[in-house]
């Protein structure tokens, strides 16, 4: 591998000094992949216009070819901020309009290129903000196959359009996932359901998890609680300091009476809404009955600590 900066005419921000990821990675066999770090794209999808594509100026690589915004990733910087940030550079996405879905990553070893689906969640016009784009539009996603794509982009493009409709949702039933440790929850119910909460926030599930594919899936997240735990709040994307993408992935249900009967009544609303649903809990009546009500998958409280572990600390 050969790292060579950019030469005139070749991608690079529009102002400031060059961050050192800006630069090609040449292959042994000659080919050049933009990015030292590697690089990421968002592709951001609208639900009434389709996705985002950026038509590519014709001096940059593969010019004239639509594509997603995207680029060059910093040094020690993740793949969704790197996604998002560039495209904020290079279309004007707005702090917190884009809530990411799942990612998708091509990795050749000595380079990878990072995938990044987003949901729009407050609509926005992209606007051009650098000379690397002719246009910027919201493609419905019938046409996108017709527009004369970028190579790698349009390598991908089935794969990703046979996922997305696909929407995982989990329904964790938080008293069990809470009882699971004799840590003194007992003490302050509410303490240890938030702190459940702010650990689920961003949780992210690998695509073998799910059996589907991609490679990391993030999940909206239904944490049902009952009893003394009832009106906690859902964390809130201030609290983990990050203004770029949304809160609202976790949101928190008040069992009004039974909690196992608030957890079917969530895993229901959620499979008529088409998503699929993995239901959380260890309870063996309960896991029949969500897997009657149309539950994709059950999981234990003990596989769900195992991820939150695996992320350091304990909930």
């Amino acid at each position: 591998m050969t790292v060579v900066p950019p030469a005139a005419g070749e991608p690079r921000r529009p102002d400031g000094p060059r961050n050192p990821g800006d630069a090609w990675v040449v292959a042994p066999s000659g080919e050049k992949y933009w990015g030292r770090f590697g690089a990421a794209g968002l592709l951001a999808v609208d639900p009434e216009r389709g996705i985002l594509l950026q038509h590519r100026v014709a001096w940059s690589h593969f010019g004239g070819t639509w594509g997603l915004p995207g680029g060059a990733m910093h040094e020690a910087e993740t793949a969704i901020v790197g996604a998002v940030r560039e495209a904020q550079e290079e279309a004007g996405v707005p702090d917190a309009s884009v809530r990411p879905r799942f990612t998708s990553v091509l990795d050749l070893g000595i380079w990878s290129y990072t995938t990044v689906i987003a949901d729009v969640i407050v609509p926005f016009e992209p606007v051009i903000s650098d000379p690397e784009s002719v246009a910027l539009e919201w493609v419905p996603i019938d046409e996108v196959e017709s527009r004369p794509l970028h190579p790698g982009f349009g390598r991908a493009w089935p794969e990703l359009r046979k996922l997305l409709p696909v929407r995982p949702a989990l329904v964790v039933d938080a008293a069990n996932v809470v009882g699971s440790v004799p840590d003194g929850w007992w003490k302050d119910r509410a303490g240890a359901a938030t702190r459940l909460a702010t650990r689920l926030d961003g949780l992210a599930l690998d695509a073998a998890d799910l059996e589907i594919g991609g490679t990391e899936w993030f999940p909206e997240i239904a944490l049902v609680v009952e009893g003394q735990a009832r009106g906690i709040e859902a964390p809130r994307a201030e609290d983990r300091g990050d203004e770029l993408l949304p809160a609202g992935v976790v949101s928190v249900v008040d069992a009004a009476a039974a909690g196992d009967d608030a957890i079917v009544a969530e895993v229901e609303h959620r499979v008529r809404a088409g998503q699929t649903v993995i239901a959380v809990t260890s309870d063996r009546e309960l896991q029949a009955r969500v897997a009657a009500a149309g539950a994709a998958q059950t999981r234990s409280a003990g596989w769900l600590r195992g991820l939150l572990d695996a992320d350091g600390g304990a909930a």
